[in-house]
């Protein structure tokens, strides 16, 4: 869908890299491998985006690093229309709504680092009834044509999987305390 309104598959690439999870970073040679394109293609997309204010640099050593840049009024839209295209937003509306004592919902895995990809992971931390979160996922499974693939766990495993290194590319979907 959104690659109907932006033609450019590598400005879709780069938007969904870093605008799905704010705190993705990534340099010009490691998307190029990534993306699997000529480092030009991606370097003029990554001008035009940092030009625009969408991407923010820094240098470490002979590297430049690029990250979205939160404060950009286009931000929060961007990242709701990217949600949206890969259809979390139905996902962890329906889920949340009738699932039990649900705490936390984290995306991780490949989406989490800004990569398209056709399984969804999902962490959900809490009491969850399992039963009704098959009937779901089956359900968001047709919506969104991906896979879905998830975790229940208590907010101690969830300390355990933090520790493991979970966090550094997990994203916060949705909070009861938010």
């Amino acid at each position: 869908m959104i690659e109907t309104l932006i033609s450019s598959k590598t400005r879709v690439k780069l938007l969904m890299k870093f605008f799905i999870n704010a705190n993705t970073t990534a340099y010009l040679r490691s998307l190029q491998s990534e993306f699997g394109e000529s480092s030009n293609a991606i370097r003029v997309e990554l001008n035009r985006l940092e030009e625009a204010g969408m991407l923010r640099s820094s240098t470490s050593g002979n590297k430049k690093i690029f990250q979205a840049n939160k404060q950009h009024p286009l931000f929060n839209e961007i990242h709701n229309i990217l949600l949206k295209q890969i259809g979390l937003d139905r996902i962890v509306e329906q889920v949340i709504e009738r699932l039990g004592e649900v705490q936390e919902v984290y995306l991780t895995g490949d989406f989490a680092r800004g990569l398209d990809s056709q399984i969804i992971d999902l962490v959900f931390v809490g009491e969850v009834d399992r039963a009704y979160l098959l009937q779901l996922i089956e359900k968001a499974e047709h919506m969104v044509h991906r896979k879905i693939r998830y975790l229940i766990c208590d907010e101690q495993e969830l300390k355990e999987l933090k520790l493991s290194g979970i966090s550094s590319e997990s994203l916060l979907l949705w909070s009861k305390n938010r």
